[in-house]
């Protein structure tokens, strides 16, 4: 019997505040152990918590970028269990009254796009940390508190390649719309799996296994791998699967059981008395929307109908929408988007991360323990955008060939002079002269007799040699396309 998977997604993303939930105690990573704390995210006795304004305006956010609905009336409920990270022995959640529901994220996989849909965004309390040692534990209660956005797919997830490539596409969306940084380093996104195996073509789910807080997509991927086959094997061999809590072991490759798995009733939820239900107004929402960005996706498709470029090209623009704004201030003052997209690609990029690593390894000389540099902004050029232009400019008329303005490309990024000055003072400009480039030929023919009749027995690559000596000659300037050409008429003669 053939089986087939059903998965879905419970991803935590904090969210990008400047405090926590319901305090001023400041929203960062790095901190000493428990400096970051106050009554409120402690849980003392008799204190109040505030909501975040800004946490909330970034729900609904993610809410439209999600495509959800967002309903009129929203809550915040308690969540009771006693756990040594939860200080107050309730986390403060949404259960039945959410502020997101029934949305949905579109992504590429395997040559198509597909959509998942969400069941639910809503907005929670992040827990304090644990650390074990030899003999002892110890919690440290600095994260308690932060804002947690809590995306809850359906059940639409069939393969752990497809469980990878949405969670990708949904960092991509948080990230650029400004809601996370997604730093899996410093545990700003972390995932709850829930995967069961069914015959293939059944409608029915299967037994429902939960894997407990992976901290990296690849190892969501890794060990959904391995659970299905798990699963399978199970069913295969005659044996039966229970609703279950596992964890995934890095080490090993394998998961683990924990425990079986609670029922939302065992967590006792029930509105907090100290919050009131949000009932969000037009204005306010329509002042959210204004926040709303062009999804990856959507930018990709619309960069290859405009501009024509190829799907490689714009999946680059896709993933980083500063160098597709930069792509796009310049790409309807050139004739040619596409060539004007590979210098920004293939040249800008990889310049860029040529900074970047000298400026790491200098920090690391000067400094190992300290912070390492963010990569260059593309507003730190030292050339103007429309440099670039020029320089393309001089590529298309042939004053350039693609060797020389490759140099003068690395001195316009290392002085910021234009690519006119460089071109003249450095005498980098192409010959295009036909009367020159004729003698040139003449000569490399004369020099060259036997790739010449080489060429004239039917042996093509012969060509390419002859070519080479002319270009060697002009200390490559001259125009190879004129040079083939001329080459080829004088070898058909």
């Amino acid at each position: 019997m053939e089986y087939e998977a059903v998965i879905g997604l419970e991803t935590h993303v904090q969210l990008k505040t400047r405090s926590k939930m319901w305090c001023g105690c400041p929203n960062q990573f790095g901190a000493p152990p428990n400096t970051l704390v106050c009554p409120v995210c402690l849980g003392l006795p008799g204190v109040l918590p505030v909501p975040n304004e800004e946490a909330i305006r970034l729900t609904l956010l993610t809410g439209m970028l999600l495509n959800c609905e967002l309903p009129s009336y929203a809550k915040f409920d308690r969540k009771s269990y006693f756990y040594p990270d939860m200080p107050k022995n309730y986390q403060i959640t949404q259960y039945d009254r959410p502020s997101t529901r029934n949305g949905y994220v579109e992504f590429e996989f395997e040559g198509r796009v597909v959509r998942v849909r969400i069941a639910r965004a809503h907005l929670e309390e992040d827990v304090g940390k644990s650390f074990h040692f030899e003999r002892h534990s110890g919690v440290d209660f600095n994260r308690a508190g932060v804002p947690l956005l809590e995306i809850v797919s359906e059940p639409d997830i069939t393969s752990a390649d497809m469980a990878y490539a949405y969670l990708t596409a949904l960092k991509e969306i948080l990230v650029q719309g400004g809601v996370s940084d997604c730093d899996m380093e410093k545990g700003m996104v972390r995932c709850d799996v829930n995967v069961s195996v069914r015959p293939r073509g059944s409608d029915r789910l299967g037994a429902k296994i939960e894997i407990k807080n992976m901290n990296s997509f690849s190892g969501v991927r890794r060990a959904l791998e391995y659970e299905i086959q798990r699963q399978i094997a199970v069913l295969r061999s005659g044996g039966t699967l229970v609703q279950s809590t596992r964890r995934w072991d890095e080490a090993t490759g394998t998961t683990e059981e924990m425990r079986t798995k609670e029922e939302a009733h065992d967590y006792r939820y029930f509105p907090d008395p100290d919050l009131l239900p949000l009932v969000p107004e037009p204005a306010w929402l329509e002042s959210i929307r204004a926040r709303c960005i062009e999804l990856p996706l959507a930018r990709k498709r619309r960069l290859m109908q405009q501009y024509g470029l190829p799907a490689s090209d714009a999946e680059v623009f896709k993933s980083d929408p500063a160098l597709a704004a930069y792509f796009e201030h310049l790409a309807s003052r050139t004739r040619n988007p596409k060539l004007l997209a590979n210098w920004i690609i293939n040249n800008l990029r990889a310049k860029l991360a040529e900074a970047h690593e000298a400026r790491i390894a200098a920090a690391r000389a000067a400094d190992p323990e300290a912070p390492l540099p963010p990569p260059p902004a593309l507003e730190s050029l030292k050339f103007p955008p429309e440099a670039l232009l020029e320089l393309i400019h001089l590529i298309e008329n042939q004053t350039l060939s693609s060797s020389a303005a490759q140099q003068v490309f690395a001195e316009m990024f290392a002085t910021g002079r234009s690519p006119a000055a460089i071109v003249e003072e450095r005498g980098l400009a192409q010959v295009s002269d036909a009367t020159q480039l004729e003698a040139l030929c003449d000569q490399v023919l004369a020099a060259h007799p036997g790739p010449a009749q080489d060429y004239r027995n039917g042996k093509t690559a012969a060509l390419n040699f002859l070519k080479g000596q002319v270009m060697k000659l002009s200390k490559g300037k001259a125009n190879p396309v004129l040079v083939g050409e001329i080459l080829e008429r004088k070898l058909r003669s």
